[in-house]
């Protein structure tokens, strides 16, 4: 049953207003150091250091334009919790502190990436992704109820759902990148196998959470960014791995239009 108010909720008490205070301030924070890096030139860039020994796997520079969007559903999110009518719910319940530790990962991950601390960006990148993956998925049945007009699900869901998508990109892009510049890609396989598999485990990624959550905000972003491996590949000549991009981002976006606008029959 979908429900698009929550007349029973109470005022927040004093623990969860001081959760919510925390998710205001770690998401300024990750908003402004990202900001910051841009206009002092704070290092490499993420584009810079995602093409820094990217021979492996590349995505694109324009790609990286999705932070915009990303940050403005991140600001939302995060004034939304200061807004005194809004009551507690479920959902940001759920998300809080899972909010804060990705924030504070994404804002580190730009100073880690500025001045290459390869190690820890890796580690960076993917516990921001699993701290939003787990309540994403352990509350799918409760996000699959919410009303399309719910703010929980515009307000809360999406913006953070959003991020998700794309560090699910952006995770194993980073993990061959600093493996293939240090020369730890495993020989096993050739570099353009390995590109393929973080390509094919990304898409697959994104088909079951939307799967999962009925979420359109989650798979947008990995059809991006596997778009802009097509792109990038594309232009250094790599077909093979372009074309597995290109084909990647259109199941990912196909297939999240037909799960999320209900398609397909709800398991």
């Amino acid at each position: 049953m979908s429900s698009t108010t929550h007349p029973t909720l109470v005022p927040a008490d004093q623990p969860q207003q001081t959760r919510r205070l925390a998710v205001f301030a770690c998401a300024l924070f990750a908003v402004v150091i990202g900001q910051m890096q841009q206009l002092v030139n704070l290092g490499q860039s993420p584009a810079e250091f995602a093409a820094d020994s990217d021979a492996t796997l590349r995505v694109v520079g324009w790609a990286f334009a999705i932070w915009g969007p990303i940050y403005l559903g991140l600001i939302i999110y995060a004034v939304r919790q200061l807004l005194p009518k809004t009551s507690e719910s479920e959902m940001l319940r759920a998300f809080g502190w899972p909010s804060v530790l990705a924030f504070l990962g994404i804002g580190w991950w730009i100073l880690a990436a500025a001045w290459d601390a390869e190690v820890a960006t890796i580690v960076l990148i993917f516990g921001s992704l699993s701290v939003l993956l787990i309540p994403l998925l352990r509350k799918a049945a409760a996000i699959r109820a919410l009303s399309h007009k719910d703010r929980d699900r515009w307000m809360t869901v999406y913006p953070l759902a959003a991020l998700a998508g794309w560090l699910t990109v952006a995770a194993p892009v980073n993990l061959l990148t600093v493996a293939t510049g240090n020369g730890d890609l495993p020989a096993a396989l050739p570099p353009t196998a390995w590109a393929l598999i973080a390509v094919v485990l990304a898409a697959g990624m994104g088909l079951f959470v939307t799967w999962r959550t009925r979420v359109l905000a989650y798979p947008i972003p990995i059809a991006w960014g596997l778009l802009g491996v097509f792109v990038a590949e594309q232009e250094k000549g790599n077909a093979v791995l372009a074309f597995g991009g290109l084909t990647a981002s259109l199941m990912v976006l196909g297939g999240g239009l037909v799960i999320a606008l209900g398609l397909r029959p709800k398991a």
